[in-house]
C-alpha cells in the first residue's frame, strides 16, 4: 500500500502515440488526500493527457497510477471513484437542470428519495436553488459551468478533476468562478485535480501547482514558491512578468548583472554563472545618483492598479511596475532589494578565455589590445604618474602574478570580415 496521506500518485508516467511523440515523459507526482492541485502550462504540454490518464481515458504507454495504493493504470473510467468536468460542458440540451445532476445517480439505480435529496444539496452548494426545471439553454455559460460541477459532485467522487472548466466564460464571470471553486474545495474536502494554462487561475485557487512544459514537471511547488522561487528560466518567465538578466557572481552574496553589481540573499560561489531574476513589482525608481543601475525611461503604459515602466540600461531593458508614472525620455536610476533577486544558477553558453596583462598594463589577447579599465577590475589598483598599474601601497602590479578570465556571452559576439576589428579569426568547416 502507498503513503496513506497520498491518494494519487503516478510513478514513471510516460504516453507515447502511434507516430513516437511523447506527450507525457517520466511524470512522477504525488497528490495527498483533499489537495487543490493545479497542471499549469502552455498549449500542447501534456497537462490534459494527464488528467486524462488519471481520468481512465487514456492509458498510459508505461509507468504506474496508483490510487489509495492500489493500480488503476488499466481500471475503466466508470469504476474510478473520479469524475471529470470539461470546458465544454457536456450536458444533456433535451434534459433539464435537474435530469442533467440527476443522470449519474439514476445510472447507478438510487431511489428517488435519495436522488432528490442529493440534488437538492448540489444545487445549494454551486447556488442554483429553484432552478431545478430551467431548459440548459436558458442558462449563462457561467450557470452552466455550475450544473456541469453539481452533475459531476453529487456523485461524491474522491477526485475531480477540472479541464480547463472556466475557459469559455469572459474575465469577471471567470474570477467570480475562480473564488466559487475554491469555496467549494474548502467545504467539501475532496481532491481537486484542475487543468489550466491560466497562471492566475493557478495562483489563485492551488495549493499546490505543477509546472509543465513538453510533457515533462519543470517545478512542483505552492503558489507562493513558484512565483517567489523559480526553478528555472521556463518558469520564470511563465509565471507571472519578469525580468531576466545573465550574470555572475562577484563575492559572497554579491551578484554582477544587467550593468551593475548588486546584494542578494542567495550565497552562491564566486566565479559562478548566473541567471537574475527580477520581478517588475521589485524594482524601484530612484534618482539616478541613488540608482545601483541607471537608464532612460523608453516606454509608459497605464494598467490601471499601475504603471508599467520600461527603461532602457545600455543593452539591457528593465520593465518596472509602479504606482507612480514617469516620463519617456526621463534618466532614472533603478533599485532594487537584495531579498527581490533571485538567483539561479545558468545554463552555461558563456565564452571563456585567458586574458594577459602587457608590461604596459594592458589586456592584450591574441595580440589585440583590449578597450577596458583595469583599474575597475582589480580592486584597489590605481594609474601612477608612469600610467604604470600599481596596488593600494603604491608598489607596481607583476603582469605575471595576475590571472584574468575574459567571458563573453554569445549574443555579444559579431562576425565580420574586416581583419583590422577582429579578435580572433577562424575558419568554417569544410
Amino acid at each position: 500500500m502507498g503513503n496513506s496521506e497520498n491518494i494519487i500518485e503516478l510513478k514513471h508516467i510516460t504516453k507515447s502515440f502511434e507516430d513516437g511523440f511523447a506527450a507525457v515523459n517520466d511524470f512522477n507526482l504525488e497528490i495527498k488526500r483533499g489537495e487543490f492541485v493545479t497542471f499549469l502550462g502552455p498549449s500542447g504540454c501534456g497537462k490534459t493527457t494527464t488528467l486524462r490518464m488519471i481520468a481512465g481515458f487514456e492509458t498510459p504507454s508505461s509507468g504506474e497510477i496508483l490510487l489509495n495504493g492500489e493500480d488503476i493504470s488499466h481500471l475503466p473510467p466508470h469504476i474510478r471513484p473520479i469524475n471529470t468536468v470539461f470546458q465544454r460542458y457536456a450536458l444533456f440540451p433535451h434534459m433539464n437542470i435537474y435530469e442533467n445532476i440527476a443522470f449519474g445517480l439514476k445510472q447507478k439505480k438510487t431511489p428517488k428519495a435519495e436522488i432528490k435529496k442529493q440534488v437538492k444539496k448540489v444545487l445549494e452548494l454551486v447556488d442554483l436553488e429553484g432552478f431545478e426545471h430551467r431548459n440548459v439553454s436558458t442558462l449563462s455559460g457561467g450557470q452552466q459551468q455550475r450544473v456541469a460541477i453539481a452533475r459531476a459532485l453529487v456523485n461524491k467522487p474522491e477526485i475531480l478533476l477540472l479541464d480547463e472548466p472556466l475557459g469559455a466564460l469572459d474575465l469577471k464571470m471567470r474570477k467570480e468562478m475562480q473564488l466559487e471553486l475554491k469555496n467549494m474545495h474548502r467545504e467539501l474536502g475532496i481532491t481537486f485535480i484542475y487543468v489550466t494554462h491560466d497562471q492566475e487561475e493557478a495562483l489563485t485557487m492551488s495549493d499546490k501547482i505543477v509546472v509543465m512544459s513538453a510533457g515533462e514537471i519543470q517545478q512542483i511547488g505552492t503558489p507562493e514558491d513558484i512565483y517567489n522561487e523559480p526553478k528555472n528560466t521556463f518558469v520564470a518567465d511563465f509565471i507571472g512578468e519578469s525580468n531576466i538578466f545573465n550574470g555572475i557572481m562577484t563575492g559572497s552574496m554579491k551578484a554582477r548583472f544587467a550593468g551593475g553589481e548588486f546584494i542578494t540573499v542567495d550565497d552562491v560561489k564566486e566565479g559562478t554563472q548566473i541567471t537574475a531574476v527580477i520581478r517588475p513589482e521589485d524594482v524601484q525608481i530612484v534618482s539616478p545618483s541613488e540608482g545601483q543601475i541607471k537608464g532612460i525611461v523608453s516606454d509608459v503604459i497605464f494598467k490601471g492598479m499601475h504603471y508599467e515602466i520600461t527603461v532602457e540600461s545600455g543593452r539591457y531593458e528593465m520593465v518596472i511596475q509602479s504606482t507612480k508614472s514617469a516620463t519617456v525620455g526621463d534618466q532614472v536610476g533603478m533599485k532594487v532589494e537584495p531579498d527581490g533577486i533571485h538567483i539561479m544558477i545558468a545554463e552555461d553558453h558563456t565564452n571563456y578565455f585567458n586574458v594577459d596583462m602587457n608590461r604596459d598594463h594592458r589586456l592584450e589577447y591574441n595580440g589585440t589590445i583590449l578597450d577596458t579599465s583595469l583599474t575597475k577590475i582589480i580592486k584597489g589598483s590605481k594609474r601612477n604618474e608612469d600610467k604604470q598599474l600599481v596596488d593600494a601601497n603604491g608598489e607596481i602590479i607583476d603582469p605575471d602574478k595576475i590571472r584574468i578570465i575574459a567571458a563573453i556571452e554569445p549574443g555579444d559576439i559579431k562576425m565580420t570580415d574586416d581583419a583590422e576589428e577582429v579578435l580572433y579569426r577562424a575558419s568554417s568547416p569544410a
